[in-house]
């Protein structure tokens, strides 16, 4: 097994709800660290940028107007085989669909808000908490 580092959001439903502090305990719970947490509001422009690689899909716009319709928490998370690790705890994309103790099963409204988002590959994780933090941020 590997130390790796994968990204994560806290999306803008779960925050709304004041989730943050559950949804991290899920995750410490299953053995990831958090080696950085920012709760920010993202522009459009953020938005787009982080999820173009869905442009030309019919869900892009409504998925960027989600993603900016309030804070989201923003986190670089460690531990072994985190990539993984982290899709495993996140469960399945519909909250219907997703087991039980999962952080979709546990909090999520519904496939659109879902509370959160996990990297789906390490090049991806690596783009992704290159977005959205510099080194100094990363403590661990």
């Amino acid at each position: 097994m590997t130390i790796e580092r994968t990204f994560s959001i806290i999306k803008p439903d779960a925050t709304e709800k004041n989730l943050t502090g559950a949804i991290n305990a899920v995750i410490e719970k299953a053995g990831l660290r958090i080696v950085a947490q920012k709760r920010v509001r993202w522009t459009e422009d953020q938005a787009k940028e982080f999820y173009a690689e869905h442009k030309a899909r019919p869900f892009y716009g409504e998925l960027v107007e989600f993603m900016t319709s309030g804070p989201v928490v923003t986190q670089v998370l460690e531990g072994e085989d985190a990539v993984a690790k982290y899709r495993e705890i996140m469960g399945a994309t519909d909250p219907a669909e997703a087991k039980p103790g999962t952080i979709r099963k546990l909090f999520a409204e519904s496939k659109g808000k879902n509370s959160v988002h996990g990297s789906d590959s390490l090049a991806a994780a690596e783009r992704e908490i290159a977005l959205n933090f510099n080194s100094a941020e990363i403590v661990g």
